[in-house]
């Protein structure tokens, strides 16, 4: 099988072929790039989680710290009443300030004698004077610590507090608890929470703030200041104890994943959320497609570069090729020129034979006749004198009209009619008349004819019938088949004629047979 570079490597195949690189390198990148920002996306997500859960137990266990200072002041209260609780107080405040901790405790006693209060705190005020707090609000505690809590502000401070009293043996009354600072808690947040990435906030049941990065939330309602909605604290009825949605930070209008996970303690019920940031594993993402695109482009270039490259070299092969191919087609052609004018010479020698050599047949058959019938005779030299202005001027190219061939042999007809009579007898039929335009070998139907008579025998007891029919396609020469008994002497000009012509015109359609007692030749038409 052949292949023609020519067109399977065209400028426009190329073009096609570059673009189709193009286009599958475009496709490949979008497929990797998704890829890496799902897989990317679902490590971040992963990540997230763990951070997540580190910074819920962090936030968990120092809620718990502040439960464990609420418990140890109740146990050292109720075991000791009034004789030390002005020290222990004093104590605890001590030691929380060495450990960094945010409660300070205070008490308020309490009895019905002039001067008898004592406190030490200005907070232990409100329950001698509620008037001074500018707001209260109370924080529900359904846990089993059994304290009480408000958030309070007090002289543009917010506090968490928290107490329980004691009923003593003079059924006196003692109020003792701890306060926290929301303040001071933002800050000892902070200061363990320094990570670019993440912040944690922690909101009450009722959804109070009570920690936040941002010092102007605390105190606020957070359904106020985020987008956060009541079913997402629903965390309890989700399979895995808390909710997860990608939304946009209310403090660093950032895109973030937000944990939200209800935070419980024996004193405090409420929600702890963590919010994660996207943005550092974005730029990751795409710094990765940007190196992903360079990769690609450059393999893209090499590419389309080794497509160039193949293209001029296989066009030059090509051209190489078409070169060669060109001079091949010359000689053949020149070869094809000489081989031409060799045939037409031979054919130019046979036609120069074929001429005498009817010329001495008729001149002979003229001798036989002059002594057998002197009138006849006659006829037969004027019927040859008109016949053989026919073969004086012969055609160039070797080929008529079949009208002109059929006129010719009616006349050479006549002529062999005045030699042999009844011995021979011709029938000419046209079955298609648009076949005598057409054309085919000069002399053709002359040489068959000539052919039939000197190869057969011709006698009153047996005639030689000769029957030239026209047909569509060709012309068919039929003659009754009796050969002589004796060997004929043959020197083929005829038949070696009609075989080269023929085969100068391409024509291999000469057909030569004998069939139900005929010998049929068949005369193809030349286009």
């Amino acid at each position: 099988m052949k292949i023609n570079f020519k067109h399977a490597l065209s400028q426009k195949s190329i073009y096609i072929a570059a673009l189709s690189a193009c286009l599958i390198s475009v496709a490949a990148f979008a497929v990797l790039s998704f890829l890496i920002t799902r897989d990317s996306r679902k490590n971040n997500e992963e990540f997230a989680r763990k951070i997540f859960f580190r910074q819920y137990e962090t936030t968990e266990k120092e809620f718990r710290n502040i439960e464990d200072y609420q418990y140890l002041l109740r146990a050292l209260v109720q075991k000791d009443g009034l004789k030390n609780y002005k020290d222990y107080s004093s104590v605890l405040n001590e030691v929380n300030k060495k450990r960094k901790l945010v409660p300070y405790s205070w008490y308020y006693y309490y009895n019905d004698s002039p001067g008898s209060v004592s406190s030490n705190n200005i907070l232990s005020d409100i329950l001698k004077n509620k008037e001074k707090v500018e707001k209260s609000v109370e924080i529900k505690n359904t846990r089993p610590g059994n304290f009480t809590n408000y958030l309070i502000t007090h002289k543009d401070s917010i506090y968490w507090l928290s107490y329980d009293s004691l009923v003593l043996s003079n059924k006196k009354m003692l109020y003792y608890g701890s306060a926290v600072s929301l303040d001071n808690l933002h800050e000892y947040f902070t200061n363990i929470e320094k990570s670019p990435n993440h912040y944690t906030y922690v909101f009450t049941k009722e959804g109070i703030c009570i920690t936040h990065p941002e010092k102007k939330y605390l105190g606020k309602n957070i359904f106020d200041f985020t987008d956060i909605k009541p079913q997402d604290t629903l965390a309890g009825k989700t399979e895995s104890g808390y909710t997860e949605r990608n939304t946009i930070s209310e403090y660093l209008g950032l895109e973030v994943i937000r944990f939200i996970k209800p935070l419980k303690t024996d004193n405090f019920e409420g929600y702890a959320v963590v919010n994660y940031v996207n943005f550092l594993i974005d730029e990751n993402v795409n710094q990765t497609k940007t190196y992903t695109i360079y990769i690609f482009l450059a393999a893209l270039v090499l590419i389309v570069t080794v497509f160039i490259l193949f293209y001029r070299s296989t066009n030059i092969a090509y051209r190489e090729k078409e070169k060669i191919e060109s001079e091949k087609n010359l000689l053949l052609i020149e070869n094809e020129k000489m081989y031409r004018a060799e045939v037409l010479n031979q054919l130019q020698q046979l036609k120069n034979n074929i001429n005498p050599h009817f010329l001495f047949n008729s001149l002979n058959s003229l001798y036989m006749l002059i002594g057998l019938d002197r009138e006849n005779a006659q006829k037969f030299t004027m019927n040859l004198s008109k016949i053989y202005r026919y073969l004086i001027v012969p055609p160039k190219e070797n080929i008529v009209p079949v009208s002109q061939e059929i006129s010719f042999i009616k006349q050479y007809m006549d002529l062999l009619k005045s030699r042999f009579d009844e011995e021979i007898s011709f029938e000419l039929i046209i079955n298609d008349e648009e076949s005598l335009e057409k054309r085919i070998p000069y002399l053709s139907l002359q040489l068959v004819t000539e052919n039939a008579i000197k190869h057969n025998i011709a006698t009153i007891d047996h005639p030689l019938a000769i029957i030239i029919s026209v047909e569509k396609g060709g012309v068919i020469v039929r003659n009754t088949w009796q050969p002589k008994k004796e060997a004929v002497p043959s020197e083929r000009f005829g038949l070696d004629y009609l075989t080269q012509i023929y085969g100068y015109f391409k024509n291999n359609n000469l057909k030569l047979s004998v069939e139900n007692g005929f010998f049929i030749c068949f005369l193809p038409l030349v286009e």
